[in-house]
């Protein structure tokens, strides 16, 4: 579908400033689909027979971010990706990558792709210097047969990670024009085609994975035009895993990586099955697995048949690969929607993957993930640690993370054929390109998009110039408008359009792109009829608080774990008949510094919900969403919800409260079990007191935990009889002297007593020096009165009792002071006791 719109421009001559000269028509354009024709005199595109070049990426280092964008890249620069010599192994000095003899795999490369751009988005000569130290070493090995990379992956005949430094070698050259890349990698692309075809991708990642060969393959033609190139990448895609009749491989990661082989190869069969395949990919998967909102799908490691539910996860890996499969779709055949699919990732699974300082990740992250521990046991298919954020773990994803916001940045803007470019990422930018007859323009791109739909763009040419502008219009965006020079232009933008303005442009023009951001309410049916709550471009999350405790690592790079501090089992209470109608939206405003934490939010969705007990946490994960609408008889609260990507802890799936004959009762948690050679905790006491540390949906935080001892463990319900039990929470190697271990109750208690089983294994843990009983009194932490303590001297391996004043609370604390931290000796407990009034619902 194409509307078009002529203007005569006469009535706007006063805006147009001194250029002077006769007025030009402008022609204003809404379509579907980009122009194919026209070529592009300055930037390389698709070369023949492949393909024309909807949209043409622009050379490294001609966007300048700035606004949150920038925040993220500076923080990246500062943070984990910047300093990951410190923290990784792989990109030390000894790396098969520097002295091409020793091990060296997919990780320094990973981390170079992203690292690398880094330095010229941010125009960095620190890091552009660090990084050539990497390229030029690679630049300088390669085989007389064109082979390069250590020794040891061409022993396994694996070209994988030679995929991933390609990506590096281009954006050296897209930078710097560096003569020694092309030559580099012609000779090295001979070596491929010259391998016996069953030595080529004869398996393993490389046969998933070559797509990225078959990309790079056909960026080297574009500036070469060697025929035998096509003959190679026709080889390519034919020993490369079949993508286009099937889903190879349930892996996350590669399926984001690689679905997108088979268009890829699209450009040079020209054959629309290859288009429409990895559409069928898309669809298959995202079908059945990502029935969820934030662009992702339940990829834990693998997809997994009957593992659909929100509380599955997805891989950090995976999200980043899958925003430049987006980038990369959206680059081949200009269809808008890959610009969605792309924002959708990356403001609302990729920030929450990461520390607000992005000094640390975690592996996994769901859309419904109620707590991040450093504990191995959850509903995931890989045990270990998975959510807890540290720099040093995850090895490839601490790696591969590198790439998300520096290709991002570098796709804000792309050139058109004609001559033109298109604004197709929205961010506040600026632009620098050679449009319509050779000129220079910048244009200033102004707004605090995605958190606003105002975007303004204000060009900036030495000489009046004609030339496409191309902005895109997502698929929310119901009545977008353009204002030219002031004037409001009568354009009937519809979604998943562009809206093209072709006019002679002059200094100062103005353009202001609005895209109306309204509240709506997806039900999702294969989520048990639950909801999701969107604005524009933002999914919304629960607004839970997050307890940040330590677990290990350095001073300098710590590890966290994040524990909720407030309630997160709410069901919504809708309209019924307007959903959407049941939010109002608060406008903050965005402000320096990161907006993707609960905080700085710079919007704020109010609603209305009920808890529901009996939804709680099985096996450390956000519990299976049940059949929606929900019976709750609990009060009707207001509930706060922020952006999706401000939160690290989230409920972002939400059940609906019902009171009708379809409304369903929420069956209660599975009951504790125990395991070998352990006793499950009392329920009473001798006095008749009600053990309150086994109610459902308590939330256990402490001061600081070590990795593995998280503090749910004191609260679980098991005593074990080893001698160094497992089941345990301690803050070994804390730098406190002092150490709290807290619990808060999903509604206020009766509390009298405490028990407390003390871990002491005479090495790293021991009885504390003293400890004392604390309660929340709704503003802090207060001493409870008259503790009576028995012993009086805290003693390992055996039950501690103090009893109090009783009071009515939400939390009861314990605060230790540390026999001796200077050598070492910390607190512990295999097990907590809060002794009290059994609750009326128990």
């Amino acid at each position: 579908m194409q509307l078009v719109f002529v203007i005569a421009l006469c009535s706007l001559l006063p805006a147009l400033g001194a250029a002077g000269g006769p007025a030009m028509e402008t022609r204003i354009t809404v379509t579907k689909h980009l122009p194919v024709e026209g070529g592009n005199d300055f930037y390389v595109a698709n070369r023949p027979p492949l393909l024309p070049s909807p949209l043409i990426k622009l050379p490294l280092g001609s966007i300048t971010p700035r606004g949150w964008l920038r925040t993220q890249l500076e923080l990246m620069r500062d943070g984990m990706t910047g300093h990951l010599p410190e923290l990784s192994k792989y990109c030390r000095p000894n790396s098969g990558w520097m002295d091409f003899k020793s091990h060296g795999w997919e990780e320094l490369p990973y981390w170079l792709k992203g690292f690398g751009d880094l330095g010229y988005v941010l125009k960095d000569q620190k890091i552009i210097a660090e990084a050539r130290k990497w390229l030029d070493a690679t630049l300088s090995h390669q085989d007389a047969d064109g082979y390069f990379g250590p020794p040891m992956n061409r022993e396994k005949n694996d070209l994988w990670p030679n995929m991933v430094m390609l990506f590096c070698l281009q954006s050296l050259y897209e930078a710097t024009g560096d003569e020694r890349v092309i030559p580099f990698m012609l000779k090295y692309f001979r070596y491929e085609l010259e391998l016996p075809r069953e030595q080529l991708l004869p398996g393993s990642w490389q046969k998933i994975r070559a797509g990225d060969n078959l990309e790079s393959v056909y960026w080297l033609y574009n500036r070469t035009g060697e025929k035998w190139l096509l003959e190679l990448g026709q080889a390519l895609y034919e020993r490369t895993a079949d993508w286009t009749h099937t889903v190879p491989t349930p892996h996350v990661v590669n399926i984001c990586q690689s679905f997108r082989q088979p268009a890829d190869y699209y450009q040079q069969s020209k054959d629309p099955k290859h288009l429409q395949a990895t559409e069928r990919v898309y669809a298959t998967v995202w079908g059945e697995y990502g029935q969820v909102p934030g662009g992702m799908f339940a990829g834990d490691e693998n997809y997994r048949p009957g593992r659909t539910g929100a509380h599955q996860a997805a891989e950090t890996c995976a999200m980043v690969e899958l925003m430049y499969s987006f980038e990369s779709l959206l680059k081949i055949t200009g269809d808008p929607l890959y610009a969605d699919r792309c924002e959708e990732v990356a403001f609302n699974s990729l920030p929450a993957a990461q520390t607000p300082d992005l000094k640390g990740l975690h592996y996994l992250t769901a859309p419904n993930l109620v707590q991040c521990d450093a504990g191995g046991s959850h509903e995931f298919q890989n045990q270990g640690m998975m959510v807890a954020f540290s720099p040093w773990a995850y090895r490839c994803c601490q790696h591969n993370v590198a790439q998300g916001w520096p290709y991002y940045a570098e796709h804000l803007w792309l050139a058109t054929q004609g001559n033109g470019l298109a604004a197709v990422l929205y961010a506040d930018c600026k632009v620098e390109a050679r449009v319509g007859n050779g000129q220079t323009v910048t244009i200033s791109e102004q707004t605090d998009y995605p958190f606003s739909g105002a975007v303004n763009f204000t060009l900036s040419t030495a000489a009046p110039v004609r030339f496409p502008l191309a902005l895109r219009i997502p698929r929310w965006s119901k009545g977008a408008a353009v204002t030219l020079n002031g004037k409001r232009q009568q354009v009937e933008a519809e979604p998943l359009s562009y809206v093209i303005i072709e006019r002679t442009w002059h200094e100062g023009d103005q353009v202001r792109l609005e895209l109306p951001m309204d509240v709506s309410v997806t039900v999702w049916k294969k989520q048990q009829n639950a909801v999701s709550v969107s604005r524009g471009p933002l999914s919304y999350s629960l607004k839970i608080g997050e307890q940040w405790i330590r677990c290990g690592g350095t001073d300098k790079w710590p590890e966290f774990e994040v524990m909720p501090s407030t309630p997160w089992n709410y069901g919504l209470v809708l309209d019924p008949k307007d959903p959407a109608a049941s939010f109002r939206v608060t406008e903050k405003g965005l402000q320096p510094g990161q907006p993707f934490t609960p905080e700085a939010a710079p919007l704020e969705l109010h609603a209305r919900g009920r808890r529901i007990p009996h939804w709680t946490v099985v096996n450390n994960t956000c519990g299976e969403l049940q059949p929606s609408p929900v019976k709750s008889d609990q009060p009707l609260e207001d509930l706060t919800l922020i952006p999706m990507g401000c939160a690290r802890l989230r409920i972002s799936v939400f059940p609906t409260i019902g009171t009708g004959p379809d409304a369903h009762q929420w069956p209660p948690p599975p009951p504790r079990t125990v395991g070998p050679g352990q006793d499950p905790a009392p329920e009473r006491n001798d006095r008749g007191d009600f053990n309150l540390a086994l109610l459902p949906g308590n939330i256990a935080t402490a001061s600081y935990s070590w990795r593995g001892d998280p503090p749910r463990l004191a609260i679980d319900g098991a005593l074990s009889h080893q001698p160094s039990p497992h089941n345990r929470w301690t803050c070994w190697q804390s730098p406190n002297k002092e150490d709290w271990l807290a619990v808060r109750f999903t509604q206020p208690q009766v509390v009298r007593a405490v028990g407390l089983e003390i871990y002491d294994d005479q090495r790293g843990v021991w009885p504390p020096k003293a400890y004392r009983i604390q309660y929340w009194t709704g503003d802090g932490w207060a001493d409870c009165e008259e503790a009576a303590y028995e012993p009086e001297k805290a003693l390992g391996g055996k039950e501690n009792r103090v009893t109090f004043t009783q009071v009515r609370t939400e939390g009861l604390r314990v605060v230790f002071t540390h026999l001796d931290p200077e050598h070492h000796r910390y607190s512990g407990v295999t097990e907590l006791y809060i002794w009290g009034d059994k609750p009326a619902q128990h």
